[in-house]
């Protein structure tokens, strides 16, 4: 099994407060220090147009459902993770409220895929998302839409958690 890269989150906060992306380095989708999680890694682009976020992956059977194939809710998993990803390049703290799967094909273990999300909107506190479980070739096995509540500064200091450093 691989050492996990602690490095992928940013640096100690300076104050003595953990930052929110300390605490995630036991994230499900992305902690690279949770040996049973997914240790998804991103990339992602911001510009005037778009926030995209992009990751790549190959599952095996520790993720199965259906014979040969991804869980259901690993596909949600996944989807969900992708969208929150564009909340950084938003320079936000926010989380899942509400979320749509649409599962169009049967998304095959042990192949190479690809995860892309993007920003659609804002109104206020909602950031509306969308994000695509692909093949290589780009067909869309899954797509999903959520609706993320950014999380107040005010909040997370009650928690004595920092936001993450830009």
């Amino acid at each position: 099994m691989p050492i996990p890269d602690t490095t992928r989150h940013a640096p100690a906060s300076m104050d003595g407060n953990p930052t929110l992306d300390e605490r995630a380095n036991y994230c499900f989708g992305c902690g690279p220090a949770n040996p049973q999680g997914l240790h998804l890694v991103f990339t992602t682009e911001s510009s005037a147009e778009a926030t995209i976020a992009t990751a790549h992956l190959q599952l095996d059977r520790l993720h199965e459902g259906p014979p040969g194939h991804i869980h259901g809710g690993i596909v949600a998993t996944l989807l969900d993770e992708a969208m929150s990803k564009l909340n950084r390049p938003l320079n936000v703290l926010a989380m899942t409220r509400h979320m749509e799967v649409d599962y169009l094909h049967p998304a095959p273990l042990f192949q190479p895929l690809v995860l892309v999300s993007r920003h659609l909107s804002r109104e206020g506190r909602k950031l509306f998302h969308q994000a695509e479980l692909q093949r290589a070739d780009g067909t869309v096995l899954a797509r999903a839409k959520g609706v993320f509540i950014v999380i107040d500064q005010a909040m997370l200091a009650k928690v004595g958690l920092t936001a993450p450093e830009s």
